[in-house]
Order: C-alpha cells, then structure tokens, then sequence
C-alpha cells in the first residue's frame, strides 16, 4: 500500500485525501494547521485510510518530524503557493516523491533547483492550468513534424453568472490573484517573451456560448521551456465571460490594487460568492505540419460538478485533484521511471484519461464540443526573456 502524506485539508486536499484512501490503494496522513479541518475531511469519509493530524508545515522541523516518524513514499502540498519550497526541501532531505499545485513562475523554479540529482520524483503544477492542460497541449503536440503554433485556454466558471464580475471564487483567492497580477511567459515570433497579465483579450465561441480569454501568469508551465523552441507562437490564457477582464483591470492596474493585494483578496472575498456549480473548460489547440500538410487539432472539453464517494463536488476540485492523483498513481505504480523534475508534458494523455484517478476528467466532459476563437484587442508590451 502506497503511503502519502497530503499537507492542506482545503478544497483541493480534501478531495485528493478522499479520492486515494477510496482507492483502497492507498494510507493518507491528512495535515493541517487546523487539525480540526483535517479531521472533518476523515470523519466526512468515514474511512481508515484517512489519518488527520494537526501540523504547521511552515515548521521545517515538524515537518521533517513527522516524516521522520511517519514514513511515506510521497508529499503533497496543497499549501498556497508560497509554502512550497520548504516542503519541496523536506521532501529532498528525505527523499520521498513530491508533488504540488503551484501555478507560480519563481516558485516553481525553486523546486526544480531542488529537484537537481535526487533520487526521488519532483512532479510541480499538477493542477489544471499549469497541469492538466499542459499534458493535453503535449499530448497534441506528439501528433506534429514540425510546429507552428500552440494556443492553451482554462476556464474555471460559475454555470450560473450573477454579480458584475460573472465569476465565483472556486479556488485559491490567493492564486487567483496572483495570475491576474505577475507577469506571464509567451512564444512571439519565436522568441520567449514577458507578456503583461490581463492583456492579449480575445473572443472565444463554443458551444454557441461566448467567452473572453486573457493573458494571465503561469499556465503554460515548462511547455514553453520543453517545446517553445520548436514553433512560432505559444501562450496560455484565461477563459472568462465577456467583461470580466475589464472590471479586474479597473482593481487591479486603475485603483492600483495589485500593489495592494491584502486589500483586493479581502474585498474579492467579501464580495464574490463561492460555488459548487461550476464548470471548467479545457481548449488546446495545436497547429503544424503534418506529413508536409498544414494541419490544426484540438482538444476541447467541459467537466461539470461531480458526486464522488457520495458528495458532491465542483469542478474546478474534479479537475484539479482527480488530475493530481492521476499523476501521482503513474509515478508510484511505475517505481523507477521517474526521478528529478519531472514535468507535465512528459505525461501521455491517454495514460491519464484511463487511470482509475484521472477518469474524472474523461468522464466530466466531451471533446466533441465546437469551439472558434478570434483576436479581438491588440498585443500587449513585451521584453524579451532571457538573452
């Protein structure tokens, strides 16, 4: 039986805890700092697979503590993004696998200097964006002799819009402000560039339904380090209903908000509701060579709110830790294959979709949905990354 300790009992570590001790495959220490939230999670489960434990993982020596006394195969850290780095270090000292959710550029770059020799697997944005799109965007990616452009779209919404913004608060307010407000990473004419955050508006159409998507920070990954070489143009955005861009711009750059965030997460808190029905939209689009023939695939899908292990979920918890635990299951259960970084895109899409974990995904949504996209706002400034 694989053993992982799961630091975080929020909305993501709640689900991933629930989904690997259903599994029966596995033994969970479930940790947080409010050993309450944790024992809530296992007493909702009902299972003996689900250990809760009550631990600051900020405490580099009870963290190592209880690796030291509770040893485990993996570290999984549902933690803000800004925790990560501690815990990957743990992980490194102990040489157990570690996986998180970061979406963050420099963050995710401390981990992979971490990851330099060890023995173990260090498998960083497990989530959807960076994540599961990334294994999509690479999964097509295959499918091409020479590249020309890769275009990566994410949508977590509420299926119901009501409030000025049209969004709900499904997931980290601290992550979610953190996308919209650091700098992003994109392929123009080739070359690796520094793209601003909420700019490079476009219209998306699928399914009859209209969409905005923008710039925003961390979705491509690696993809853009592992294949951003081979095409012309590569990027990431954020799929949104029309005017949500706006209305964030307004907070963020016009009332200077972004150099405020304490302030924005507690007015976005405040006045932005939670939801559990929800929807995520997945959109890759991959255009190349194919046999000498000038070729466009897609993947398009929606995943909806699911019931799992007799509770309801919304889709952005489907998505994001039925994706985790996919990846996770592939390193455990293939002992050896992976060691160092390892990224998403080294992952085969179908090996995800037919997991026991990351049939979730397949099952939440189709990839027969239409979906067109045009450029309406121009670019926005960049600089070169790099030399």
């Amino acid at each position: 039986m694989h053993k992982v300790l799961v630091l975080g009992a929020g909305k993501i570590g709640a689900l991933i805890s629930g989904l690997l001790a259903e599994s029966g495959a596995y033994q969970v220490w479930l940790a947080d700092i409010d050993e309450t939230a944790a024992t809530a999670v296992a007493r909702a489960h009902g299972l003996q697979g689900i250990q809760p434990l009550g631990l600051d993982a900020s405490d580099a020596h009870a963290l190592r503590s209880q690796l030291a006394s509770h040893p485990v195969h993996a570290i999984v850290s549902s933690l803000p993004y800004h925790c990560n780095p501690a815990v990957a270090a743990a992980a490194r000292d102990t040489g157990v696998h570690y996986f998180d959710l970061t979406e963050d550029v420099e963050v995710t770059r401390r981990v992979g200097a971490l990851a330099r020799a060890a023995a173990s697997a260090f498998v960083p944005q497990c989530g959807l964006a960076p994540g599961f799109i990334s294994i999509a965007g690479g999964e097509l990616i295959r499918h091409f002799d020479t590249l020309r452009s890769v275009r990566l779209r994410v949508g977590a919404l509420p299926q119901h819009p009501h409030n000025v913004l049209k969004y709900s608060l499904t997931w980290s307010t601290e992550g979610l402000i953190n996308e919209y407000g650091n700098p992003c990473e994109a392929v123009v004419d080739g070359r690796l560039l520094e793209v601003r955050p909420l700019e490079g508006q476009e219209e998306i159409e699928i399914d009859g339904t209209l969409y905005e998507a923008f710039n925003t920070s961390g979705g491509l990954g690696s993809l853009a380090q592992t294949a951003g070489d081979r095409c012309e143009s590569m990027d990431y955005k954020t799929i949104r209903y029309p005017g949500h861009c706006a209305q964030m711009r307004l907070l963020m750059n016009d009332l200077k908000l972004n150099q405020d965030r304490g302030t924005l997460k507690r007015i976005l808190e405040n006045a932005v509701p939670q939801t559990l029905q929800d929807v995520v939209i997945v959109y890759a689009a991959v255009t190349g060579l194919q046999h000498g023939e000038l070729r466009e695939e897609n993947y398009v899908s929606k995943i909806y709110p699911q019931i799992i292990a007799g509770r309801l979920w919304s889709a952005i918890q489907v998505s994001t830790a039925s994706g985790l635990c996919a990846v996770l299951d592939l390193v455990l259960t293939h002992r050896g294959r992976h060691r160092g970084l390892v990224t998403q895109e080294s992952f085969r899409l179908p090996d995800i979709l037919g997991n026991r974990f990351g049939q979730h995904l397949a099952a939440g949504g189709s990839k027969d949905v239409s979906a067109d996209v045009v450029v309406s706002g121009a670019p926005g400034r960049q600089r070169a990354l790099g030399g």
